[in-house]
């Protein structure tokens, strides 16, 4: 990863923003309050890229902004644990001859 990244905060709006800012109430119509169930369920999560084990690999990370807890991560942690192993190469994982 690169040390000298910056990192900017998103600004996040809730329903009440979003509903002063578009001159409705928060309790609009159906479709504007699935959607605003949508963004506000979106913008919980973010995305974090890690640079895996051997070089050129990646971990990517969906983690939840409230808790912490990492959502969805690929390649998921046993193909990292096997990456870290000398004996591991793409296509390795199953062998396929009998």
């Amino acid at each position: 990863m690169n040390p000298n990244a910056k990192i900017s905060p998103v600004a996040v709006l809730t329903s009440a923003a979003v509903g002063a800012a578009s001159g409705s109430s928060a309790s609009g119509d159906f479709h504007d309050s699935r959607f605003m169930e949508e963004a506000e369920r979106t913008a919980r999560y973010r995305l974090v890229i890690e640079e895996g084990p051997q070089a050129g690999s990646f971990i990517y990370k969906t983690l939840d902004r409230v808790t912490g807890e990492v959502v969805k991560q690929l390649p998921r942690e046993q193909v990292v644990d096997l990456m870290r192993t000398a004996q591991y190469s793409a296509g390795s994982v199953i062998d396929t001859k009998a």
